[in-house]
């Protein structure tokens, strides 16, 4: 029976995945700071976080592969977190992709957002395009093998309050009103959790080796479109609806990352010869 330990297994995705992991026979660690309230009896837990390496070691010494879901997540209180996203995102990501390349796992799959190759999101959608660029280089330099997930907008059972899709429904629930964090033109390609945990598990295959993937919808729905499928299916006056700012996040689609291609400036007048000479003379003077 092949191993999986899921980093941040006992959050909305992670725990999902565990569940959908055991039905398909794989045994299956956890490693979170928190005990997954729908942990079942199949499925380890190790209480830890990404940044207790040897909490990391126990999680990981044997498996087959690795699901790292475990960071800094929330991205409406981390957009301006620089140091936050930093330990948790780039360094947790780095400290197992350590102990990964350290017990020979056989694939390293990581959680990243479509946030991570856009100008949107802040700190932490630096630090998503930051770890990635670590994950790839683990292989180049290790030979270790990656697939990288790059989520949209997923709604489902288990969702942190967080999520925009949960904030419109209790909304409605509990208030009754229609209340959207974004703009009237605001666009999202929703899947449900379920769709997506099916599409990480087809992420092991060989033939998604070293990729990245994006995860969401087929179709986007626009805000408007959303709230007039709620107010029908709820029936809720739309004529209430009421529209929030929502900084940070992009409007219909992200706008891709740009690289900074850097001027040259060159020295009014250089000799190199000169300089070599100069440098010589310094280095003996250093020896002396």
């Amino acid at each position: 029976m092949k191993k999986i330990t899921i980093l941040g297994g006992s959050g909305f995705i992670g725990s999902h995945l565990a569940d959908y992991l055991i039905s398909k026979n794989y045994k299956v660690t956890i490693l979170d700071l928190k005990r997954s309230p729908w942990l079942k009896k199949k499925q380890k837990f190790v209480r830890g976080n990404i940044l207790n390496k040897k909490k990391l070691a126990k999680a990981i010494k044997g498996s087959d592969y690795i699901f790292n879901f475990a960071a800094a997540a929330n991205m409406d209180l981390l957009k301006d977190k620089a140091i936050k996203t930093v330990e948790y995102n780039i360094l947790g990501t780095v400290n197992a992709l350590e102990i990964a390349n350290k017990f020979k796992v056989k694939k390293f799959i990581h959680a990243s957002t479509i946030y991570a190759n856009t100008e949107e999101g802040g700190f932490y959608g630096r630090s998503k395009k930051a770890a990635e660029d670590y994950v790839e280089e683990y292989k180049n330099r290790f030979k270790l093998k990656y697939t990288i997930l790059r989520f949209g907008s997923i709604f489902g059972e288990r969702a942190g309050p967080d999520n925009g899709i949960r904030q419109v429904l209790e909304n409605i629930i509990f208030r009754k009103k229609l209340i959207y964090r974004g703009t009237k033109n605001s666009v999202r390609r929703y899947i449900y959790v379920k769709d997506a945990v099916k599409l990480c598990y087809k992420s092991i295959s060989k033939k998604f080796d070293n990729k990245y993937l994006i995860l969401t919808g087929k179709n986007g729905i626009d805000s408007n479109k959303l709230l007039s499928l709620f107010s029908k299916l709820f029936n809720i006056p739309k004529k209430n609806s009421i529209y929030l700012k929502n900084k940070g996040h992009y409007d219909k689609k992200p706008t891709p990352f740009k690289p900074r291609n850097g001027k040259y400036i060159f020295p009014f007048r250089s000799n190199f010869k000169k300089n070599i000479l100069e440098y010589v003379k310094d280095l003996k003077k250093q020896k002396k």
